[in-house]
């Protein structure tokens, strides 16, 4: 009598492609094309780039945390497309724009890039107690 216990089961190996011979064979795009991104990427990339551009003017906004929300609280009155927080005891300053609303207001890229900016300068003077044109001084223009 074997004393092994019943005997295992063998282990499936992976499939690489499916029962046709078909399958994932390679990358879906060559490397020097760029894969699309989603909205939510393309909006982080907008105030990203918004952000560096302050950033340059005003070296202090690296200590500030700058975050993508989808939406504000539902129970505010009004619909903001941004807000910024002061710095406490234990955590740094904040400034949050929201996604959902911005995306409503804008037709294209071109448009939601220069509301993303003007929140951007707007909530960023309010937590240096700046007026939005000292900020940025191309601040209104379109």
């Amino acid at each position: 009598m074997d004393s092994a216990g019943p005997p295992r089961p063998i282990e499936p190996r992976p499939r690489r492609r499916d029962r046709h011979g078909r399958g994932m064979r390679g990358p879906v795009a060559p490397p020097q094309v760029p894969l699309s991104l989603s909205r939510a990427e393309s909006f982080r990339d907008l105030v990203q780039d918004s952000v560096e551009r302050l950033e340059r003017r005003w070296p202090q906004l690296a200590e500030v945390d700058f975050l993508v929300m989808e939406v504000p609280d539902p129970r505010a009155d009004s619909v903001p497309l941004g807000s910024a927080l002061p710095a406490g005891k234990d955590r740094p300053a904040r400034v949050v724009v929201y996604r959902r609303p911005i995306e409503i207001r804008t037709k294209n890229r071109d448009e939601r890039a220069l509301l993303i900016h003007e929140v951007v300068v707007e909530q960023v003077a309010d937590l240096l107690g700046l007026s939005p044109e000292s900020v940025d001084p191309r601040y209104g223009d379109n």
